[in-house]
């Protein structure tokens, strides 16, 4: 990525990087002029999430360390343009990994590290606003939460309750509907910079390995960075409020689309599973 001359930086440098201490730091530059407010610093914040995830490439085929040869103006062009509305991601490209359990692949997608910068900013707005009403029970993807948090809670619940279902959702981060999941953000901020990228984020067209591209109309790539926050928005408006409130004497622990639910008999349990029947 080279300097983008109509955002070039100026007096009063964006961003320097000491690159022998590894430290961030951001001066006083105004954003007069800019259709959002967005600060720099949440885009340094937002890279520094990222190297730490490391992470491959995107479609661009730049690495982590090819970006930090020119950091100070690769960050600046993503939060100019992201201020200025005119930030439009790439595509993502698509991997095919083996599953953990079972046969087959799926399929993760992966944006390029700019676009994970971007989205990383986005997916942090969101969290602040959207961990605290969050049910307590649910596990993936959250600060101060982890699989062996949830693995604890099973343990201990395993000597109150007799019955345990334990469900995947199949092909959730693929088949998500986008309305539903706009309409979870809209509930959570009224930062219209936040709803664009997200409608762009999820528009976005995959990269297939042969070097196509397949449009989507729903779906949230599994692998972007914008994404946990967006299935866990999605999954506490379907499925966790709606156990706790038709069903509140049932205890579960979900992570992500992965989810153990238990209850007293056999028959509370049924009534849960499509249909009404196990």
């Amino acid at each position: 990525m080279g300097v983008e001359r109509r955002g070039r930086v100026i007096r009063g440098l964006f961003v320097f990087v000491n690159r022998m201490s590894g430290r961030s730091g951001v001066d006083g530059l105004k954003s007069s002029g800019k259709s959002f407010v967005i600060a720099k610093q949440e885009v340094v914040e937002a890279f520094r999430t990222v190297k730490a995830n490391r992470g491959a490439p995107g479609v661009d085929g730049v690495s982590l360390d090819e970006f930090e040869k020119d950091l100070r103006n690769n960050l600046f062009k993503i939060w100019n343009r992201m201020s200025s509305g005119t930030y439009f991601p790439p595509p993502v490209k698509a991997v095919e990994i083996p599953k953990q359990h079972g046969p087959g692949t799926r399929t993760l997608g992966v944006p390029t590290i700019a676009d994970r910068v971007a989205q990383t900013v986005v997916a942090n707005h969101l969290m602040v606003r959207v961990d605290p009403v969050f049910h307590p029970d649910s596990y993936g993807y959250r600060p101060n939460k982890s699989a062996l948090d949830a693995v604890g809670v099973c343990r201990q619940r395993c000597w109150n309750y007799a019955w345990v279902v334990e469900l995947d959702i199949q092909k959730f981060f693929d088949t998500v509907p986008h309305a539903l999941l706009v309409k979870a953000v809209e509930a959570h901020t009224d930062a219209r910079w936040v709803l664009l990228y997200v409608r762009r984020w999820l528009t976005a067209p995959l990269q297939q390995p042969d070097g196509t591209l397949r449009e989507r109309d729903r779906g949230t790539p599994q692998g972007s960075a914008v994404s946990p926050v967006l299935a866990n928005l999605f999954m506490h408006y379907a499925f966790d409020l709606w156990l706790a409130r038709e069903f509140p004497t049932v205890r579960f622990e979900r992570y992500a689309d992965l989810c153990r639910y238990r209850h007293k008999s056999a028959y509370a349990g049924c009534r849960i599973m499509p249909g009404g029947a196990c």
